[in-house]
């Protein structure tokens, strides 16, 4: 051991808010932290501080149940004694979205500052991998380092490591690299955030304890700084800490003990960091490692959250945020997006997003989405209406319907619109409810034409969709109930419109003549429009023709089952290693609708599979066997899975949909859907938090996993270099490259325990009864990136909003467009309005390689940081701005009125 150390004892707790246990049994944990905490800072000068995890979160936990301590809790943050941020909450990185990582450290920092701290620390301590962006995001919020405990093997001295290994690191201290160049100095946690756990306060275990805990310290620590964290998973308070450095430092001379916190640990850090550190390049992965420990698969652990959570983030980043910028009351805008943000987060936490908990936990997570997307929704419709009442709605045939279509991509788009609308209602206080149905029953339908304000018109598809109950709400009075008889339109648009909104009309009157552009040749089992055709074949899988390019893509779509014997946190397959295929089987074809706007078929298969593991698998997890050590196999008897697999064609797609309902009978198994895309090649492109990441389809060497499953955000892509294949998701985030040819998107994964350290059973876990998923298919030539395809997977989940309202006067215009900007290689992930002042916060990412050209009109135009600085001006009118290759850009467009 070297002379002249520093030991920086950092107390913490690692708080998974649920996990093992509900928040409720939880939280009465973190209270008696709390109390125990407030009590120590009270009683004792020496103990310097406690590391609130790097959330605020806990503090809004503790002090719901103990509202009369708020002034004691901020007084020792303001103090720095209980430390707290950047995060609202410990999120998982790469299941929550670019947009809610970034809104989790802009209202984290927020509540830090406001509770009277500065964040300096990008924590991470048990992400479960990290997106290669973190660098660059945590640059622009002002933050220079990062401490994590996963993604890059430590080696120590005597195994160097080579400076082009962008995965392993000789030293905790490291450089972290972003793609775009950018870096903050990375704090690995090699021997975990427990190190300095339960210090012993008594001299012989003292002197054991330290023997062991400095050597392992000193074999990685690049400077006579030492970190030790005093803590570990919900651990409590150690109340004789103080001692226990004392003791330390009576046992050690040549070693200064001390309580410290982040801020003097990597100050003194800084100041003896050696001339060069490794350098660690991008997403952390664990990519040096066995893989058995990468808990990739909580990916596809209880998808049905996974897909809750990506319809809630698109409402939030993707409508209701974009809407605010048109509603008047800005203040009440704010304050509901950060209200339906953080109720959103809540769910985010890794043990909770990730499906790795106990089945309670998750039962609460699908209320939160419920109360997110309900309340959302609401907001987004009565908002929708406000704005709605102010425009000019009048026709001249007193017989039309208002329809605003409300923009919110941020782009131009040419789309399929479905829309419900009421061609008439009686209320209540008109006519005895009990005859209303049979009177509009009774009442003719005519035919309509939907009309732009321009004075053209587009044809529309009509359904009678029957009679339906609704009301109103009077801003002014009580409730009016009423009846309507209601028809479904289909119809296509194109729109100019980036943010903002159109008035239509369905105006009575001969439907216009249309092209006939949706075929479905049901002799040849084929849908067609201008851009693909499909082949559907007896097995249930189809064919893709690409018009514009001539490629093929081949029985897409099989299904494959095989038997997992893993856990919520990872994938194992089932010892006898069989997969079951839809390959052999028939399936029937129905065909379901069939417009000039949209055809669709459904596509029924069936396999047989065993319904469950066999009895060895109960006995392992009893004896806690490690799941790469399990052996069971699968049970003789079988059961039968149905899918029904929908395939959706619409007019100008470039792309076909599917919707897949799965009725799942069976246990302990893994569903995935199979897409061959030709001669393959050696990487692929994801998604991933501001960057479309390009992978490696074979593993590092030392990787002993036989699987190499991947984390996506909306889309996946493998090519073969002369034509590409894009799959684009709904809350569908799991996918393995198999044999560099196929891509393999899990669908369903069931499991029935959570896996840790313990005996812990999960039955919902296995997901039983009907599943469904969502996602669409995108054939282009070459790569997703230089074939702009990715525009269309981000295009995918979004529909403009549509309001149905009365004809009436109003000082607004019948068309708006609040942005305009251009830049196809661009990537827009929001569009909101700025947290304080006046104005409008764009973001863009470059996923490419090479610069590209941003081109956006305002009054001013001003760069900007993620938490909304307002820095540089950029120009007025017309600004035009080179955007580096994998650069994030926000700007803030100023306007006049609030």
């Amino acid at each position: 051991m070297m002379e002249n150390k520093t030991a920086h004892i950092i107390s913490h707790s690692h708080w998974d808010r649920e996990w093992y246990m509900s928040l409720e049994e939880h939280r009465y944990y973190l209270v008696k932290l709390f109390d125990d905490l407030l009590e120590q800072l009270a009683q004792d000068p020496g103990f310097h501080s406690f590391h609130l995890d790097g959330q605020t979160i806990m503090v809004d936990d503790y002090l719901q149940v103990r509202p009369d301590k708020e002034e004691e809790v901020k007084r020792y943050i303001r103090e720095g004694r209980l430390i707290i941020g950047p995060w609202y909450i410990l999120q998982d990185a790469f299941l929550t979205s670019s947009e809610a990582n970034v809104r989790n450290l802009l209202y984290g920092m927020k509540d830090t500052k406001k509770l009277g701290q500065e964040a300096t620390l990008g924590y991470f301590p048990d992400t479960f991998g990290i997106y290669g962006q973190a660098p660059q995001l945590l640059q622009q919020a002002h933050i220079d380092v990062a401490a994590f405990g996963r993604g890059v093997t430590p080696t120590g001295f005597n195994n160097q490591v080579h400076h082009g290994d962008e995965f392993s690191s000789p030293y905790s201290e490291m450089k972290w690299e972003a793609p775009d160049g950018s870096n903050v100095l990375g704090i690995l946690f090699a021997n975990w955030y427990s190190n300095g756990n339960e210090i012993p306060a008594g001299k012989a275990e003292a002197e054991a304890f330290w023997e062991k805990k400095l050597a392992d310290a000193e074999k990685f620590a690049s400077t006579s700084q030492l970190l030790f964290m005093n803590g570990c998973d919900h651990q409590p308070l150690q109340k004789d800490i103080v001692k226990a450095i004392g003791t330390a430092n009576e046992l050690i001379p040549n070693v200064t003990f001390k309580h410290s916190s982040f801020k003097e640990y990597i100050d003194e850090v800084k100041k003896e960091l050696p001339d060069v550190l490794q350098t660690i390049r991008g997403e952390l992965r664990n990519q040096k490692t066995d893989g058995w420990s990468t808990l990739v698969n909580t990916a596809s652990a209880r998808i049905y959250l996974k897909q809750a959570n990506d319809r809630c983030q698109t409402l939030l980043e993707r409508i209701l945020e974009p809407m605010g910028l048109l509603v008047e009351d800005k203040r009440l805008h704010r304050d509901f997006a950060e209200f339906y943000w953080k109720m959103l987060m809540e769910n985010h936490p890794h043990d909770s997003i990730c499906g790795c908990s106990v089945d309670g936990v998750h039962r609460e997570m699908e209320t939160r989405f419920e109360k997110v997307e309900k309340g959302a929704l609401r907001y987004v419709t009565e908002q929708a209406r406000e704005i709605a009442s102010d425009i000019s709605t009048t026709h001249h045939n007193p017989e039309a319907i208002p329809l605003i279509l409300f923009y919110t991509d941020g782009k131009p788009s040419t789309q399929v619109i479905r829309e419900k609308v009421m061609v008439q209602k009686i209320y209540f206080d008109e006519l005895d409810f009990r005859q209303i149905p049979e009177k509009l029953k009774s009442t003719p339908l005519p035919s309509f034409v939907l009309e732009r304000g321009d004075g053209t018109t587009l044809p529309v598809h009509l359904k009678e969709k029957g009679i339906s109950f609704g009301y109103d709400l009077p801003g002014d009075g009580f409730r009016k109930p009423y009846y309507a008889k209601e028809i479904e339109i289909t119809f296509a648009i194109e729109s100019p419109i980036h943010i903002g909104y159109e008035t239509c009309y369905l105006v009575p009157g001969e439907n216009t003549p249309y092209e006939e552009n949706l075929i479905w040749h049901q002799s040849e089992q084929k849908l067609e429009n201008e851009h693909i055709c499909v082949t559907v074949h007896e097995n249930g899988s189809y064919s893709i023709l690409d018009k514009q390019t001539g490629y093929h893509y081949e029985s897409l779509g099989m299904y494959e089952d095989m038997g997992d014997i893993g856990n919520e946190y990872m994938f194992k397959a089932s010892s006898d290693g069989i997969v079951f295929t839809t390959k052999q089987q028939t399936s029937t074809v129905d065909l379901v609708e069939n417009n000039p706007f949209r055809a669709s078929i459904e596509i029924e298969s069936k396999i047989s599979v065993p319904k469950q593991a066999d009895e060895q698998l109960e006995l392992e997890r009893q004896d806690l066997v490690w799941h790469p050590e399990r052996k069971a196999g699968r049970h003789e008897e079988e059961v039968l899975l149905t899918f029904k697999t929908l395939l959706i064609l619409e007019k100008g797609s470039k792309g076909l949909k599917i919707e897949v309902t799965i009725d799942n009978q069976a246990k302990d198994h893994r569903l995935r859907a199979l897409f061959p895309v030709g001669n393959g090649n050696l990487y692929h492109f994801a998604d991933s938090v501001f960057e479309v990441v390009k992978r490696p389809n074979q593993p590092e060497s030392q990787w002993i996993n036989p699987t190499f499953d991947h984390h996506m955000q909306r889309f996946v892509s493998l090519d073969d270099h002369e034509k590409g294949l894009t799959i684009a998701g709904k809350g569908l985030h799991e996918y393995e490259i198999v044999d560099g040819k196929s891509i393999a998107v899990t669908l369903l994964r069931s499991v029935g325990e959570l896996g840790d350290w313990g005996v812990f059973e999960t039955p919902e876990a296995q997901c039983l009864g009907l599943n469904k998923a969502a996602f669409m298919l995108i054939p282009h030539r070459g790569n997703v990136i230089d074939s702009r395809a990715f525009n269309e997977a981000y295009h995918y989940p979004l529909n403009p909003t549509v309001v149905q309202v009365e004809q009436g006067e109003g000082r607004k215009e019948k068309t708006s467009n609040l942005l305009k900007w251009s830049g196809d290689a661009l990537a827009l992930t929001a569009c909101k309005p700025a947290e304080e002042g006046i104005g409008i916060i764009v973001r863009w990412f470059n996923p490419t390689d090479e610069p590209q050209e941003l081109s956006v009109e305002g009054d001013e135009v001003y760069l900007s940081t993620i938490l909304e600085e307002k820095k540089e001006c950029l120009g007025h009118g017309n600004v035009e701005r080179t955007i580096r290759p994998k650069e994030i850009i926000t700007v803030l467009i100023q306007t006049d009125e609030e």
